[in-house]
């Protein structure tokens, strides 16, 4: 099989179920493991580099508002690559090359791939998403093993923290403007002892105001823009605490989002067990200092 992944997250789940000399195309953010970056890359952003948080915003509104793809698909590549397995997603035009966009190349090229489309929305549907990838590579029984194996992790967060007070916990999936976390994030904080006071699970992300924030008190607060590492997070999170956006006595912490919070993989129960860590020191190890750093 052949396999081309459009997404960073099924990139990963592909190379854990041991798919990975059957994957020959990638996008250009697949960069977990670093082995994927040795693919072939079949898709760009549009977005130009080194715009600060507020310009990608801007520049999102405007493409989504006139109706244009925030990813180039590179259909010379797509068609040397023979896939016979395209992975998608129909989730969010601001993530990854939309299915609509895979299907009119495919036709255009006249490849018969199949088309799979992941579209998880909540944790429980990311773990399903490894089944589905399982059978679809023929891997059921490795992709039964990692899950059971993410189950386990989860259990013992859970079994740590329980009974424990919860702190009122922000994640912000976005800082310039402020926007609340959607999806599987949600339910992360919950998972990890904390309460979420802003976004709700399985839904999208919304933008909130700074006076939305100091509203919901939260006791932690946790800058985890989609897309960024640990640096480039904990720069954004200074420039919060310097503005006086939150909440007098609230921690303030960065994380690794790119990581362990926006993509839909394995990964995410990494996510969860440094949000407990955050939420809950001693009983839970200390988050390993690539994935999160306390700022105040």
């Amino acid at each position: 099989m052949r396999i081309v992944s459009l997404l960073p997250s099924t990139t990963e789940i592909l190379f854990d179920l041991g798919a990975e000399a059957d994957v020959v195309g990638v996008t250009f953010e697949c960069d977990h493991p670093a082995e994927a970056r040795s693919r072939t890359i079949v898709s760009t952003s549009a977005m130009p580099e080194g715009l600060a948080s507020a310009e990608i915003d801007a520049f999102v509104a405007r493409a989504m508002e006139a109706g244009e793809d925030l990813y180039h698909l590179d259909e010379g590549a797509l068609s040397g690559l023979d896939a016979d397995l395209v992975v998608t997603q129909d989730l969010c035009a601001v993530c990854a090359v939309d299915v609509s966009v895979v299907d009119d190349a495919l036709a255009h090229l006249g490849c018969t791939a199949e088309v799979l489309t992941i579209d998880p929305h909540t944790l429980e549907e990311v773990l399903a998403s490894v089944g589905t990838l399982g059978k679809a590579t023929s891997r059921e029984a490795e992709a039964e093993a990692l899950v059971a194996s993410l189950r386990a992790r989860l259990g013992e967060v859970v079994r740590r923290v329980a009974g424990r007070h919860a702190p009122r916990t922000l994640v912000l999936e976005w800082t310039d403007p402020a926007f609340a976390p959607g999806h599987w994030v949600p339910e992360m904080v919950g998972l990890a002892g904390g309460r979420n006071v802003l976004g709700t699970p399985g839904e999208k992300s919304f933008r909130v105001g700074w006076d939305q924030v100091r509203a919901a008190r939260p006791e932690v607060v946790v800058a985890a823009p989609c897309g960024f590492d640990l640096a480039r997070s904990a720069a954004l999170a200074e420039v919060l605490a310097e503005a006086g956006h939150l909440p007098d006595g609230a921690q303030l912490w960065a994380v690794d989002a790119n990581a362990s919070f926006a993509r839909p993989g394995p990964r995410l129960v990494d996510g969860v067990e440094a949000l407990a860590a955050i939420l809950h020191p001693g009983a839970v190890a200390a988050p390993r200092e690539d994935m999160a750093l306390r700022l105040r």
